[in-house]
């Protein structure tokens, strides 16, 4: 039996009928628990529980749907539980709605910089948040420049090359828009062809545009997501791949050399060349 579910149970005064893995779970243990007074939540551990439940508060309090947080502390974090049926496939126009109404959310004072509370991390991966004033900057230090140390020496003399570019290929100060931070359709949980929640996030206040293109990862959003924002501004090719490249650099030092060609192919989109 899970210590994880019999903690999750502990948490809410509630005793333990049974628990099943849900889908998902690679750098993260996810189960479904259900209660002995009937109640089915949803208990998740991790790196950091407090401040993902603090990300999953923020997203709420903006509108957009998320699973209510129960219980959490520093060993888990336990969350209401949401179906979910059918696919993203059916409601890319609706997400791109709910995250119109996330990034309209500002840093505390509606000070113009970039960055969160504090860091955070992705299974073993370490999420550096650290508030800058200039979004190339932040996006060079804590985006990039953070992988050097941990990527073969090819990529990373690519790495340097672009964040030296940054400033030309970025905008200096665009609104601190709140992001979900780690967007694809796993973490987007759907039912009724609408999106019922964000889950997994990894929150800080950037350029809007970093949702926008982390969605189209794994997966290719059509128009109506990407119009939900209003028309695309021009170069957004080349940003996206710039953001893009993050979420790349994160699953090639969690997952090795199978997302090489990835980072690669974001690499040379950017302009950065070929490694």
């Amino acid at each position: 039996m899970s210590r994880l579910a019999r903690h999750a149970a502990t948490l809410l005064g509630s005793g333990l009928w049974n628990w099943q893995p849900l889908q998902g779970g690679d750098i993260a243990q996810t189960l479904l628990v259900y209660l002995n007074d009937g109640r089915r939540v949803v208990a998740k551990n991790g790196p950091d529980p407090l401040t993902e439940a603090a990300m999953l508060r923020a997203l709420g309090a903006t509108g957009a749907p998320v699973p209510t947080v129960l219980a959490v502390d520093a060993d888990a974090l336990v969350m209401e539980y949401r179906p979910t049926e059918g696919t993203l496939a059916t409601c890319w126009g609706d997400l791109g709605r709910v995250l119109a109404q996330v990034h309209e959310a500002r840093p505390e004072g509606g000070l113009t910089r970039y960055g969160w509370t504090g860091d955070y991390a992705l299974g073993a991966v370490s999420v550096r948040n650290t508030w800058a004033d200039s979004w190339p900057q932040f996006w060079a230090e804590h985006r990039l420049g953070v992988h050097l140390a941990h990527v073969p020496i090819d990529v990373a003399h690519s790495l340097e090359t672009l964040m030296r570019r940054l400033p030309d290929l970025l905008p200096a100060m665009p609104a601190p828009a709140l992001l979900h931070g780690d967007l694809w359709s796993g973490n987007v949980l759907v039912a009724n062809r609408r999106v019922t929640g964000l889950i997994d996030p990894c929150c800080y206040y950037g350029h809007a545009e970093v949702d926008l293109a982390t969605a189209g990862v794994f997966s290719q959003p059509p128009a109506a997501f990407y119009m939900a924002e209003g028309p695309l501004e021009a170069g957004y090719a080349v940003r996206f791949a710039i953001y893009r490249l993050w979420i790349a650099l994160v699953h090639l030092r969690l997952f090795g050399a199978t997302y090489r060609p990835m980072v690669a192919q974001y690499l040379a989109d950017a302009g950065a060349g070929q490694v």
